[in-house]
């Protein structure tokens, strides 16, 4: 009877932990994106991760898997549309494929300065173009600050004229190709992971971004030249899957939602210290960092706009709206 008793308690004792492990699982959403550890960008996501673990008593965990571990951007993003990742950092570069919204950040010299820019990404235009990929299978949780952009290469860029029939890098969207244009060079899409080596045997003359990105993916080490013709301010986006999204609680999404935007708020932070510190990292790799007249570049790029008036009444729209934002 004791050897009954004894097993029956067992068992349920082994029922009862069954169903508090069940009751206590942890969902656990996969994070994808392509920097390093160093990056800012990964720091806010560390904040991000934590908070929601937090908030939510460890009911949803995110997982971080930086250096493109899970695929580039556009690959990863893809693995979001199939299922098989939930959360993914990108750029609006790379999300023209997916919403024409993001269009406009791709614009260059559309931005008075770095304040109007910020008031974009928080203002209504800028939460509309976050939920304009709904259709696509995902949606914007928040804009992470991705500084301005400047060319560089193995010599120095100070007007367009120096751009002249050079093969430069651009990543895969149709604004960017068409202002490399505009500027007189040859735009050559080329995946972000393989320009060390494209830049160091000369297969590529020059590419674009900002300054953290430059160094920390040492493409100082090749390119020793930096202009600083701030052509644009494109922003990262943390970007959700609506599958991933609508398997979570209201409550959960809320939490979610919040810590995505606390996160960027701590990456702006973040922004301008890491600006400085890789800015001063790369001069003494020996670049040199050429301030430039923006007038030549803004007047090359100029024909764009009256081409876009033409053919694409929606995006000039929205270029008008953001133009009128004070």
């Amino acid at each position: 009877m004791k050897n009954s008793k004894h097993v029956l308690y067992t068992v349920i004792g082994a029922l009862f932990a069954l169903s508090a492990s069940q009751a206590f699982a942890a969902t656990t959403l996969k994070l994808s994106h392509n920097q390093n550890r160093d990056h800012a960008v990964h720091k806010a996501m560390i904040q991000f991760a934590d908070e929601v673990k937090e908030k939510t008593d460890g009911e949803i965990r995110i997982r971080i898997y930086p250096d493109a571990q899970l695929g580039n951007q556009r690959e990863s993003m893809e693995l979001m549309q199939n299922g098989a990742l939930d959360i993914v950092k990108s750029n609006a570069a790379e999300l023209e494929a997916f919403s024409p919204a993001y269009s406009a950040f791709n614009l260059p010299y559309l931005f008075r300065d770095k304040a109007h820019y910020q008031k974009i990404l928080s203002h209504e235009i800028g939460k509309e173009i976050l939920s304009s990929s709904q259709n696509s299978g995902f949606i914007g949780l928040t804009y992470y600050d991705a500084g301005s952009r400047g060319f560089y290469a193995k010599k120095p860029i100070r007007t367009p004229d120096d751009l002249k029939d050079l093969k430069i890098r651009v990543q895969p969207s149709p604004s960017a190709i068409s202002m490399v244009k505009a500027l007189g060079g040859n735009p050559t899409p080329l995946a972000y992971g393989e320009l060390y080596t494209a830049l160091q045997q000369g297969v590529i003359d020059a590419a674009e971004n900002n300054i953290p990105s430059f160094t920390l993916s040492r493409h100082s080490e090749v390119a020793k030249f930096f202009s600083l013709d701030e052509h644009t301010m494109i922003p990262d986006v943390l970007l959700i899957s609506t599958k991933s999204l609508n398997k979570l609680t209201n409550e959960q999404q809320a939490i979610v939602k919040k810590a995505a935007l606390n996160s960027s708020k701590y990456m702006t932070q973040l922004w301008e210290t890491s600006e400085n510190e890789e800015r001063a990292k790369a001069e003494k790799q020996n670049v040199k960092f050429i301030a430039v007249d923006k007038v030549t570049f803004q007047e090359a790029v100029k024909p764009m706009y009256d081409d876009i008036a033409k053919t694409n009444p929606e995006l000039s729209k929205m270029v008008d709206r953001i133009r009128t934002i004070e």
